[in-house]
């Protein structure tokens, strides 16, 4: 509230003032007209195709005079009309050239605020601010901020999130971080090379020319099979390591920040209190290095991975800081011996442990997957039963996240089922009253 004056009158607010995005803005949005014509070609590459063998030299430079006009036009009208402000209670963006859109968020409901710098953007020396708001499906983003203004925009919103003044929020800055982890090239790149995806991404590239070569002795059949398996198996590899590339987690009082990307730089921000689930995945070709992976569900976020990989003492320590209190359990419960009759080969792979903290389950023999649910975080309990679990005495138990997802306990004992099922709902109560903010910088 503002406080009256000496005089008794309530002084006026400074008025808002609204600022633009980066001049280098209009070149980006440009190429909306030519991607409407690249679309059409593409939903329509016959018609496309009739009409470009009609055109003459002329007719396509009289096009390409107009056509280009024209998307400048648009990209500078679109970036003349588009301006934000952060007023006490919001951050308010107006955009659109022919209908008016103006989106008013809520800086107490801000979760996280993400800088990008795709490579062309780095070139030019801007970035990219995406906004996670609160019951929000959508991120809105401010595309493109210079970059020193895209993080001192960033900080504000933070502090301003946290509950700092107005007057103050733009001189707190950005919190500092302590580096937990950072992944260097060489081992992300042996990760990689020791997935069981690429491996079957190779085998396959390898066994189906073989086979179709021994069947129909066509090389161009082989040919046109090998080089897309061969393709997608290189593709997958290198898309991950282009991505991953350089991966740091640091801790500040915002949260777990993680920086990665060789191309397109990513400044991530995992906010406090949204962590749904942790995923410690453990693929087979890692066991022998003792290597983990380590992934979340975020309510609102997009990005699954915290570590692509670890070694796992590094990671459990990670854990601890996302998860305060808990100490990922090693010790965990078989299903009873019947679950064979349901599960022969992989029944040993479904494991379960509650703590006080979380509910813990592990599947999978090849690729193991322990997850942590946090007691606080979980929506909903429920029993399920087949007909082959009900005649063997088993069932499964199912917790749902705020995030979407469900983690499973299976093949559990039926009476020791529907007994975690009521014990289950009852610590969800107990930690959802216990639990952490989730606003930014409050313990």
């Amino acid at each position: 509230m503002t406080s009256p004056g000496p005089g008794g009158d309530i002084p006026e607010r400074p008025p808002v003032t609204e600022r633009r995005l980066h001049p280098v803005t209009p070149f980006r949005r440009a190429w909306a007209p030519v991607a409407v014509l690249a679309g059409w070609a593409v939903h329509d590459p016959n018609g496309a195709q009739e009409q470009l063998a009609r055109l003459t030299t002329t007719m396509l430079l009289l096009g390409l005079s107009v056509v280009v006009p024209v998307a400048g036009l648009y990209g500078f009208l679109s970036w003349w009309f588009t301006h934000f402000a952060v007023t006490d209670t919001e951050l308010r963006i107006r955009t659109g050239l022919l209908f008016r859109r103006t989106a008013h968020i809520r800086l107490e409901r801000v979760q996280a605020v993400d800088v990008s710098r795709p490579l062309l953007a780095r070139v030019a020396g801007v970035a990219k601010l995406r906004i996670d708001v609160v019951g929000a499906d959508d991120k809105d983003e401010l595309a493109f901020l210079g970059e020193r203004e895209a993080r001192a925009l960033r900080a504000e919103l933070l502090a301003r999130a946290a509950g700092f003044a107005p007057e103050t929020a733009r001189e707190v800055g950005e919190a500092p971080a302590r580096e937990l982890v950072r992944v260097p090239p060489r081992e992300l790149a042996r990760a990689l090379a020791l997935t069981g995806a690429t491996w079957g991404s190779l085998a396959a590239a390898i066994v189906v020319p073989t086979v179709l070569w021994l069947t129909t002795h066509s090389l161009w059949t082989v040919l046109a099979t090998a080089v897309p398996l061969l393709g997608g198996a290189g593709a997958s590899s290198a898309g991950r390591f282009v991505s991953e590339f350089d991966w740091s987690v640091s801790e500040s009082p915002d949260g777990l920040r993680i920086d990665h990307g060789l191309l397109d730089r990513a400044h991530e921000t995992v906010p406090p209190g949204r962590v749904q689930t942790v995923r410690i995945v453990e693929p087979l070709l890692w066991r022998r290095l003792d290597w983990v992976r380590v992934e979340l569900d975020v309510a609102g976020s997009e990005n699954s991975v915290l570590i692509p990989v670890a070694p796992r003492s590094l990671a459990e320590s990670v854990v601890a800081r996302v998860l305060p209190g808990v100490t990922v359990p090693h010790e965990l419960s078989r299903p009873p011996r019947r679950a064979r009759w349901c599960v022969p080969m992989w029944w040993r792979g479904h494991l379960l442990a509650v703590t006080g903290a979380v509910f813990v389950t592990r599947g999978g023999l090849l690729c193991r997957r322990l997850s942590l649910v946090p007691h606080a975080k979980v929506q909903s309990v429920r029993l399920t039963q087949g007909p082959w679990e009900r005649r063997n005495g088993l069932a499964d138990v199912h917790v749902d996240t705020g995030a979407g997802k469900t983690v499973t306990a299976r093949l559990r004992d039926a009476g020791e089922a529907a007994r975690l099922l009521r014990e289950q709902a009852e610590r969800s109560r107990t930690g959802r009253r216990n639990a952490r903010p989730d606003r930014w910088m409050t313990g």
